[in-house]
Order: C-alpha cells, then structure tokens, then sequence
C-alpha cells in the first residue's frame, strides 16, 4: 500500500493561526492532526466550564476551520483533533453547524468515554488517556473529520494509521512506529527546527510544521513540505523523540513503544527515515490526570538596583516576614535573581529581581494582606524601592496528579454511581469502582464501543545495555557542554526529563562516561536532593534523565522560575566541564 501521509497543523492550544492552510496548500497530505492538550490546557478548559457548561473545548479551532473546511473537503484530506478537550460532543456539534452553513457536506464523528470526573471529587477534571482505536472506528466508517477529548498525543497518528493500513490491536511493531512517529509530530515545529539547541545551523525564522510518511510496516520517514522554513535532520527528529519521556519503554494505551530500539537515518534534505521500532503489549492501566485547585498565589517582584543588592534583599524580606506575620502563608518562597552587573551602562542592568511567591488555601492571606504589606514599603524600605508590577488579590492555582485505573470492557460507563462520592477522597477511590468507557460516536449517531487491548503486561524497566568504549586520555579543555551536545526538557506533572544527545560516535563514548547522575547533580543544583535517573539510548547516542518531584505539583502550580522545565536542558548545556579537546 502507498504511505499514508500524516500532517501537523497545531502542538499546543495557541500555536499558529494559520497552520491549517499551510499545511493544506503546501503539499500532498491525507490526513492532518492537531494537538491541543496538555496537563495545563485541561485545567483552563475546566474552569472555562465552570463558567459555561456548554464550553471546555478549543474555542480557537472552529474560527480556524471556517477558513480552511471547504478547502480540507475538496482535497479530501481529513482532519483529526483533540481540540474536543473536556467536551468533544460540543466542538463536533458547532462543527457540524459550521458545515451547515457554510453548505460543505463533511461527516463529523467525536470520540468519547475519557471522563472520570465523577469518580475523583474534588477535582475540577479527571481523564483517561485513551488510545487510538476509537479514532479508527470514526475514519472506517467514513467521518472526514473527527474530534477526541484526552487521547494520547500519539494517537492522533496511530488512529488513521491502523485506519488506513487495517493493523490489529495485536500489530504491536506496526503501532509502535506510528507511536514514535506520531511522538515526533505532536508538537509540530520542534520537529522541523523550533526550540533546537543547534538552531542557529539553519533558517528557523519560521519552520514549516511536519508530516510522516507511514508505511504498512511502521516505518516512517519525518518531512515537511517543500519551501516552508525549517529544517528536518537526524538531530531535531532525535530531539523530539527525547521530549518528556523517561526510559526505554514509552507506554500507550494502544502500544509500549521501545525506544531503544529506534533507527533514524538522514534519508535526504529534510527527510529523516524512522525504522526498525519494536512494540509490546500495553500496560494493564490506563493514565488518569487528575486537576483540582491546589489554593491561591500571589507574587510580587522587587526591583534591587546598583550597590548593596544582598543587604537590599536581606531588608525587604526582614520588613515583609513582619508585616505578614499575623496570618503567616503556608508556604512562602524568595528567589534572589542576580541580573546586576558592575558599573553598569544602563539602569536595567545595573538591577536584580527579589521575587517573592506565597500560596495559601485562604485567598484573603496572599491577596490583600500582601499587596498592602508590600506598598507600605514603598516609602521606608531600600532605597531605590520599586516593584515591576503591584501584587494582586491572589489567583487560583492547579495541581496536577496522574493516577492509574484497570482497562475494562468497553461498554461501561464512565463514573462511580456505587461510589460515595461525598466521602471518597480523590485518589483514593478503588480502581474496581472505576470504568472508562472508550466509544466511537459516528457521523451517523452510532455509537460503537471500542474493546480493550487484547493483551496487556505489566510495565518493568529495561536495564541500561553495556557502556561504548571510553576515549582515549588526551588534553581537555573546560568549556560549556551545550558546544559537544544537544538538550532537550520538558515536563510530566511534578517530574522533568532532560534529554541528552551527541552528534558523533566519539562524543557519545564521552557523554556516556562523563554526564552520570552524579555529574547531572552537580551541575544542577536544584536536583541534588531529589531522585534523578538516568536511561541510555545508544541508538539515539543519548542519555535520559528524569527529575522526580522538581516541578512540584506540576507545571499549574508554578512550583519554580521555569515551571515546565522547558529550558532545563539549555541551562545544563550552558554548565562547565573538562571536555576532551578532539571534541571541540
């Protein structure tokens, strides 16, 4: 059979606008996806319905398909999105009203059965992370375009493969491809040259977004259309497939992709062939992301200019604990930023940034009592007092927790109607209590139930496979490590990964001796008292490491200075060490 050919038109809610068109015009393409969730997004989608029940989707996506459905209809590309959010039903019926009225005769089918909601209260959302069959059953049965709520990212890419291709729950190789595949495309240009370590090797004004070529075996090779920007070579697609994960197994619902089993190969300018991906059977769970309102928080960022910065600091933290001291935060935490320098040329920087964060359950202690404490000391604190911006009244903040539930038959309906649920605590209710209902809503209004993996297994670690060869001793020089490798970071929940790759067969023998988990400690800091792994990916030339616990409660708590670790990577790259002089 010919390769299916899978596009990218959006990796986040708020990625480009005109994506959609891009894609559509630019070249041959069968079918085109959009991602749209993340752990953050599912939260703002929560509160977005607690003001309107009928919302909880991508408002965004409709506005973008008006432009572009009678043009993804005469080209008969479909279009597969998670933009459904909390409530897919609702995004496919206003859909279904735009291509009415636009008179373009297309057939919306939704996906559905991922909320949990009502099993965890307290949380404002609870959903399961379902696979890519239910999208499958909406292509077979004709749907031109097709709306999940919380699927994996990956299985916007797996759905329409097993679609088109016929593959079987049980084609675990052929599912683990498209997984990988799809792990490339879900976050659309960071494939083809955005957030790259090595960007300034091409033009990455502004990357094209990427498309896999998917073949009956599984394999794939990575492009992008011709005359967009951006490039495709070995090192983004590596980059990609290090993004926000942790070891050698990467679990689906549909599939456990190996990733140490992965082959990339410059196959051409801007095509990057992916091969030889074995897959085994899924893990007997299914992920629940839980969000709940974690409190309020409230900040205030002092400004420190020109000489005595440290005394500066001492005082206003001093002033601040008095006046807070009545009703004290629960958790209050002060960051000194040293962006001063010496005999500075410009007030900006000649200055540091004091920010201080406090949390608390009770909005009241962060929102009135620190906006007036702190512009009380407007006229009797350090001299130079000011602020970037005033404090608030205090906002809400999320939490973020996964949890894990057995997959089960099909045809049960999400919830827990035997549950007391106004005495269970959220993540305790029993799994037994627990069903998730994965549902194919066709076009047509059927509703055709999406059976459960055939085979699970339980998820162990693969042991690190034998280290290469040391370099030979030669002289070294201390440099910055980003000079001989490549980075990338990301966040899952309250945990960061740092992907780490070499270019060349002799920087990987070094990397692979040099950066242990010893050495990532130290260069950073922040991690030392936390458990950090490291996984070895000799395929990629790579080691990975994941962080636990480092971004707190997760990426809506705003737990650090950078809360989803996206510049974590770049920071270790930036760190000193003796690197051999042959690499530099």
């Amino acid at each position: 059979m010919r390769p299916l050919r899978i596009g990218n038109f959006s990796g986040f809610y708020g990625d480009r606008s005109d994506a959609l068109r891009e894609m559509l015009t630019g070249g041959e393409v069968d079918v085109l996806t959009g991602d749209y969730l993340a752990e953050l997004t599912m939260l703002i989608l929560a509160r977005d319905r607690l003001k309107d029940p009928s919302a909880g989707y991508a408002r965004t996506f409709p506005r973008r398909l008006e432009d572009c459905l009678g043009l993804a209809h005469e080209r008969g590309v479909r279009i597969v999105t998670n933009a459904g959010g909390l409530n897919p039903a609702g995004l496919a019926g206003e859909i279904r009203r735009l291509a009415d009225r636009l008179g373009i005769p297309v057939r919306v089918a939704h996906v559905e059965g991922d909320d949990l909601t009502a099993a965890y209260p307290g949380t404002l959302a609870a959903h399961a992370y379902l696979g890519g069959f239910g999208i499958a059953e909406c292509l077979r049965a004709g749907a031109d375009v097709v709306v999940t709520g919380r699927v994996t990212d990956a299985a916007l890419v797996t759905g329409p493969a097993a679609a088109h291709f016929g593959w079987r729950p049980d084609d675990h190789d052929r599912l683990a491809g498209a997984v990988v595949a799809g792990h490339v495309l879900e976050c659309g240009t960071q494939a083809t040259g955005g957030n790259y370590a090595f960007f300034t090797e091409g033009d990455v004004h502004r990357p094209g977004f990427p498309l896999a070529e998917i073949h009956a075996d599984g394999s794939s090779v990575i492009t992008k259309h011709p005359g967009t920007g951006g490039f495709v070579d070995v090192g983004t697609v590596t980059a990609q497939l290090l993004y926000e994960t942790g070891g050698a197994r990467y679990a689906g619902p549909d599939v456990t992709a190996r990733l140490d089993t992965v082959r990339l190969a410059q196959e051409g300018p801007d095509r990057v062939r992916i091969e030889r991906v074995r897959g085994e059977a899924p893990p007997p769970t299914l992920k629940v992301g839980l969000n709940r309102l974690g409190g309020f928080r409230n900040e205030v960022v002092f400004v420190l200019t020109g000489l005595d910065i440290e005394a500066k600091a001492a005082l206003v933290r001093e002033q601040l604990a008095d006046a807070l001291a009545k009703s004290p935060p629960s958790e209050v935490r002060w960051e000194l930023v040293r962006t001063d320098r010496a005999d500075a040329d410009t007030e900006e920087t000649a200055s540091a940034l004091l920010r201080l964060v406090v949390r608390d359950p009770d909005q009241r202690v962060v929102g009135r009592a620190l906006s007036g404490a702190a512009v009380e000391l407007a006229l009797a604190s350090y001299p130079g007092f000011h602020v970037l911006a005033p404090p608030g009244k205090g906002a809400p903040y999320g939490v973020f927790e996964d949890v894990y539930v057995p997959h089960v038959g099909a045809t049960h309906r999400a919830g827990a109607s035997d549950v007391d649920t106004d005495q269970v605590p959220a993540a305790h209710v029993p799994t037994a209590h627990v069903s998730v209902s994965h549902m194919a809503v066709l076009h047509d209004g059927r509703r055709v139930p999406v059976p459960p993996p055939r085979e699970t297994r339980p998820l162990a670690a693969v042991p690190d496979p034998p280290l290469p060869e040391p370099l030979p001793p030669g002289p070294a020089r201390r440099a910055p490590l980003g000079l001989v490798v490549g980075a990338r970071s990301g966040d899952k929940g309250g945990n960061a990964n740092v992907g780490v790759w070499a270019r060349s067969e002799d920087a990987w023998r070094w990397l692979a001796h040099t950066l242990t988990t010893d050495t990532f400690r130290r260069l950073i800091p922040e991690s030392r008292d936390l458990p950090v792994t490291r996984h070895l990916l000799p395929n990629l030339r790579a080691v990975n490491f994941v962080v636990e616990g480092i971004l707190g409660a997760g990426v809506a708590a705003q737990a650090r200075f950078d809360p989803q670790a996206k510049a974590l990577g770049e920071w270790l790259r930036s760190r000193h060490l003796d690197i051999p002089e042959a690499l530099l």
